[in-house]
């Protein structure tokens, strides 16, 4: 039988917004019994540094209407019954097909997502003025099979050095899984096709330098027991879990964002819907300067102009996507191999 609905009460720009939460002691993590109004609590809590990460971006929703170990489904269009004080915002897909997506400019606007059933949300790398000009730059590191999250960190430091070679300001995040997210802002010059070849640039140094840590390549069967640079998470309608975003696995863990010098010392495990609040009431945002550090992204768009000049080319885009200009065929080399 379904628990009655709660009210939030959350600060807003002109006083206390009111938010029903129906179903609050739904459990959305069945094996740490984190509930609905828990996680609605944890939103409101991190509201700062969580608005810093999403706010003025188009996101997408990933939404558990029976908690997270059930049904799962992205919400691109906003869900109905959007209120009144939240906005959207009309964004361009791959295919040229057009709709709106949420804004979060407010805690309040988060706090409904959860009451939506949201675990983790996915705002792009654009403001709401212009969604065709990435001001971010991300950088995911996957640890493959063989690798773990103390691999992903040696990348992301060897990565950190890189990108302010570059003139970029790095700032990291745990993915709240076994990976690392690596971000940069960027001033929006440059539309995401560009953005995208900027990381690529970015990846295929960052293998030259760490070679035996590293790779680039796109097809599973070509990276080994390495840390795979995800480039295309870069392209347009790609979304990365945002700083603070929590995750649907066991535990409830959170994409954390901490400060380089901490980041040998971490473990993902020790950031979850419970234990953060706490952390960042202690401790602040590790990524409270990150609207002061605007870099420009064609430093990085020069090392892939430099690789093209000695005969690198395109990489594999994602496979919903269409096929585009100077794409090397969507085939796996084994595959390839055996066809030829």
């Amino acid at each position: 039988m379904a628990s009655s609905a709660k009210v939030m009460e959350v600060p807003g720009p002109h006083g206390e917004r009111r938010v029903r939460v129906s179903s609050p002691d739904r459990v959305m993590w069945p094996d740490v019994g984190v509930t609905k109004w828990e996680l609605a609590e944890y939103v409101a809590a991190v509201g700062e540094g969580f608005l810093r990460a999403v706010g003025d971006r188009p996101v997408t929703l990933q939404r558990f209407p029976e908690g997270v170990e059930g049904e799962e489904f992205f919400s691109k269009n906003p869900p109905k019954g959007v209120p009144e004080w939240a906005r959207t915002v009309m964004c361009t897909y791959p295919s040229g097909r057009k709709h709106p997506q949420l804004v979060i400019d407010e805690t309040a606007t988060a706090v409904w997502a959860v009451q939506m059933n949201t675990v983790t949300f996915h705002p792009w790398p654009v403001r709401s003025a212009d969604n065709d000009d990435p001001d971010e730059l991300r950088i995911d590191l996957d640890p493959q099979p063989g690798r773990g999250f103390l691999d992903a960190v040696e990348a992301a430091l060897g990565l950190k050095e890189l990108m302010e070679e570059l003139g970029l300001t790095p700032w990291v995040k745990t993915s709240g899984n076994r990976g690392v997210h690596v971000y940069a802002r960027v001033a929006p010059t440059h539309e995401f096709l560009d953005v995208r070849h900027g990381v690529i640039g970015i990846a295929r140094e960052l293998e030259r330098r760490m070679p035996e840590l590293v790779t680039s390549a796109w097809w599973k069967e070509e990276r080994g027991e390495k840390v795979f640079v995800d480039f295309n998470q870069a392209n347009r309608d790609r979304t990365i879990a945002s700083a603070y975003s929590p995750r649907p696995l066991p535990g409830a863990p959170v994409s954390m964002p901490v400060r380089w010098e901490q980041l040998r010392d971490v473990s993902p495990h020790d950031f979850t819907v419970r234990t953060v609040p706490a952390i960042v009431a202690a401790d602040g945002d590790a990524w409270a300067g990150i609207d002061d550090a605007t870099g420009d992204v064609a430093t990085a768009i020069a090392l892939w102009d430099r690789d093209v000049a000695d005969g690198l080319g395109e990489m594999p885009f994602p496979p919903e996507y269409p096929k585009m200009p100077g794409e090397p065929p969507r085939v796996q080399p084994s595959r390839k191999r055996m066809e030829g």
